[in-house]
């Protein structure tokens, strides 16, 4: 199986990989999202620490069934021949209709076939009011048209 575009990346391909992920993490499906990463991918995201596919797929699930009305915005940072690390913030209410606003930073590594083999994510969370919500567009990958976290000033 191959995920394009493939290593070695260029700015362009970088910032084209990092859509790519950004429209599937909006798409809140964890079965989708999982085949980006290779079956042994590892992990790491805030205190979580885990390897493959199904723990990937377990793990999602169980975010978004606690992260209501999920907005992602993806940016790369930095990239090498195969490896890409991206800023994110996403948008989130709890099941007690608290918002909040999630500050990220993420760096990838990728095998020869585009897959990932290893994700490594920092977040933190801020609470912010309804009506500080920067993410509204429907509920799916952001529109053309939206401005990414540096035309937000994010």
């Amino acid at each position: 199986m191959s995920r394009p575009p493939l290593p070695p990346y260029t700015a362009e391909t970088a910032a084209q990989k990092a859509r790519l992920a950004e429209d599937a993490w909006n798409s809140r499906d964890p079965a989708r999202v999982a085949l980006a990463y290779s079956e042994d991918s590892r992990w790491r995201t805030r205190s979580d620490f885990f390897t493959g596919r199904a723990a990937i797929i377990d793990f999602l699930t169980r975010k978004w069934a606690a992260e209501f009305d999920y907005r992602l915005v993806k940016e790369v940072w930095a990239f090498t021949d195969s490896r890409i690390a991206v800023r994110f913030v996403y948008e989130w209410h709890d099941a007690a209709g608290q918002w909040w606003r999630s500050h990220g930073n993420e760096q990838w590594a990728f095998d020869a076939t585009g897959l990932m083999v290893r994700r490594e994510a920092s977040v933190n969370d801020v609470a912010i009011a309804e009506t500080e919500r920067l993410f509204r567009w429907p509920l799916g990958p952001r529109p053309g048209d939206h401005p990414g976290l540096s035309e937000l000033g994010l």
